[in-house]
């Protein structure tokens, strides 16, 4: 039992601090001492960011255990809760038409698509030379990608039905729809018809049926059960998404005070939410499994416009707001470049570290024109 303990003592640190801020939660929104409120940002954001960790890690244990490419749906389908939530109480938090889903969603697509896929490429190059990866399955979540990224972020800025960068009503129940319905078909081919197309190439030869080799029999051995990995996945995400609605409050107030862009907002929140996949996609390059960082980045880019957009225009009709996702000029020429190059990085069977060097310098130009467009 003390064993056990030890080892999940993030649920004693999240659990118990879910408990302290149901306490003294409003007593920690009304300080004003910045250093304090800094200290409390601070905690909370390492509280969350910890809790993600445990949620990826059991996660991981699952996809050990489903092989893939289930395991990677378990594991972006946990994070993106987790970002579905934060946003979810900004929006009901605030009495303005509020950016943090689009910037978010941007954040998310900009770090998967250039940060993530960019630095697995490179150091994946520096250690194997070239990397193989299933590049049907690439195709299909770029077929998707793209598309919705552009009615989501890009079509905002040009339809007459209702004021600036937002969509009627009517267009955002019909795009919602049709996301999710888009989603759900390729949630069909991932899952059950061609469920090949995401495991790693045949030609990598030492990998076991279930696409992670050795890695398979060293989690089994450990004794646990996929049910013990699934409560305690639950039980680790529970406080993450409670202590979702203090740190928002927060990170709104540290924004206005300190002078930094709102998009600042969505930047942190995309931070939180894929931190530990990168990390778990990071490891899979280095291990030359680079079909499992393609499944991590692209599936976590994905995930967030499949389910993260429908939600947040399921929230701007429910309470009559005019949700802003259209993205500034110099952004949509960004997300245009990003597509067009991730079109041309998984358009072959194998990488390299230039290919990885072009999605960084466009992770850079991104961080830059964040603070000074």
């Amino acid at each position: 039992m003390f064993k056990l303990l030890r080892k999940e003592i993030q649920l004693v640190a999240g659990w118990g601090t879910v408990a302290l801020v149901l306490a003294f939660g409003h007593t920690l929104t009304s300080i004003s001492s910045m250093p304090v409120r800094a200290a409390v940002f601070l905690w909370l954001f390492g509280t969350i960011l910890w809790g993600a960790f445990n949620v990826v890690r059991h996660a991981e244990e699952l996809a050990h255990r489903l092989g893939e490419p289930f395991g990677t749906l378990v594991l972006t389908m946990s994070v993106t809760v987790i970002e579905v939530s934060f946003i979810f109480v900004v929006m009901l938090g605030s009495d303005a038409d509020s950016t943090l889903a689009r910037d978010t969603v941007f954040s998310v697509l900009m770090i998967t698509l250039n940060g993530v896929a960019g630095i697995c490429i490179l150091v994946g190059g520096l250690r194997h030379q070239e990397q193989s990866y299933n590049l049907q399955g690439a195709r299909a979540f770029l077929a998707v990608i793209m598309p919705l990224s552009v009615i989501a972020l890009v079509l905002p800025n040009f339809t007459t039905s209702t004021p600036g960068p937002t969509l009627s009503h009517l267009q955002a129940l019909v795009f919602g729809v049709l996301t999710i319905m888009l989603y759900g078909v390729f949630l069909a081919i991932q899952t059950v018809r061609h469920t090949g197309f995401f495991t790693e190439p045949v030609a990598d030869g030492d990998l076991g049926e279930d696409g992670f080799g050795e890695i398979e029999s060293e989690h089994a051995a450990g004794g646990t059960t996929s049910r013990y990995h699934t409560v305690l996945l639950l039980a680790s995400l529970v406080p993450v998404i409670l202590l979702t609605e203090e740190l928002a409050h927060i990170v709104e107030d540290g924004i206005h005070a300190i002078g930094a862009p709102q998009a600042f907002a969505g930047l942190l929140v995309a931070i939180l939410v894929l931190s530990p996949e990168a990390f778990g996609a990071l490891r899979a390059a280095l291990d030359n499994k680079l079909q499992r960082a393609v499944n991590i980045s692209l599936g976590s880019a994905l995930a967030t416009i499949g389910l993260t957009v429908p939600s947040v225009l399921a929230i701007g009709i429910a309470s009559d707001r005019l949700i802003q996702f259209g993205l500034n000029s110099e952004e949509m020429v960004l997300l245009t470049l990003t597509l067009v190059v991730a079109g041309l990085t998984f358009g072959g069977t194998r990488t390299n570290i230039l290919q990885g060097a072009v999605h960084l310098v466009l992770f850079a130009v991104f961080l830059v024109l964040m603070f000074d467009p």
